[in-house]
């Protein structure tokens, strides 16, 4: 731990040689442009990877980058998001090489964690046909890595959040991306969502959002 708090002091100081007012400056406020849904994998570090600094996006990460319908911590990080920071762009960022991925395509017991990677298994479910039919372990794994991002990106549709955001003039936009590790480069999976409004009957909701409620109330 004292390496830890040598470097915060050097990080600080070279901040304040830069800008005298930086911490200052950040103790007003945030107004991220970003939410960031990633993988808890040390390798991948939003900011970093980004290039994006204090202040410009609002972070979430777990294991192999989920979103869970029952996970309210996920849920309580996209509301705040989407409804109070007002985020403009939200991202869903896998990594090859993931070891969540490989864990869940293995037939192996972990314990604990096979619960929460029992949604990745699901995804595995949905393309049984595509991800079997990939012989290359490495290259099957990277697929599925891929597939994951493309129904946590399904499961933010899903979510009521995203859905009564869909109803005011400026929804945040949504992306699916994979980090290569050895490359350090992002990709875009170029999801498009259209796709998946086939299934707007069923995941669609009719109810007016909280805003609706309170502009109508206020109008009376």
């Amino acid at each position: 731990m004292e390496k830890i708090f040598e470097n915060n002091k050097k990080w600080v100081a070279q901040k304040l040689s830069e800008d005298e007012n930086y911490f200052a400056n950040l103790a007003q406020g945030q107004e991220p442009r970003y939410l960031f849904i990633g993988c808890a994998d040390s390798r991948v570090p939003a900011g970093e990877i980004t290039g994006t600094g204090p202040g410009e996006m609002f972070v979430h990460r777990n294991i192999a980058n989920m979103v869970v319908h029952t996970d309210m911590n996920l849920l309580s990080v996209l509301q705040y998001a989407v409804e109070v920071l007002k985020v403009k762009d939200i991202i869903v960022c896998g990594h090859y090489g993931c070891g969540g991925v490989a864990a869940a395509a293995s037939n192996k017991q972990f314990g604990l964690i096979d619960n929460w990677l029992r949604n990745i298994k699901d995804v595995m479910r949905l393309h049984e046909r595509e991800v079997m039919s990939i012989y290359d372990e490495e290259t099957r794994l990277r697929r599925l890595v891929e597939l994951n991002v493309i129904e946590q990106v399904h499961n933010l549709y899903q979510t009521s959040i995203i859905q009564n955001a869909l109803k005011t003039a400026t929804p945040p936009k949504v992306h699916g991306l994979v980090y290569d590790i050895r490359e350090g480069l992002l990709r875009d999976l170029n999801i498009d969502v259209r796709t998946f409004q086939r299934y707007d009957h069923i995941y669609s909701l009719q109810g007016k959002t909280v805003d609706q409620q309170a502009k109508q109330q206020a109008a009376k």
